[in-house]
């Protein structure tokens, strides 16, 4: 079981994961979003190759268009 910190929440998910598999579990594929993990940001050509461990603390900020 991955245990992660995702916006100041604690979550428990399947392992193995990755970035990208998490954004998709959350339902943020396809969307703008920004990823930060252990106080680095994630590159999106990043997400599919960067996977995740127990522990890890992430903070998904999600683009919103306005006008």
């Amino acid at each position: 079981m991955l245990e992660l910190k995702i916006n100041g929440e604690n979550r428990q998910f399947p392992d193995p994961l990755t970035v990208a598999g998490l954004i998709e579990q959350l339902g943020y594929a396809g969307k703008r979003i920004a990823v930060e993990r252990n106080g680095e940001i994630v590159p999106k050509s990043q997400h599919a190759a960067t996977p995740l461990a127990s522990g890890d603390q992430l903070e998904i900020v999600v683009a919103v268009g306005g006008g």
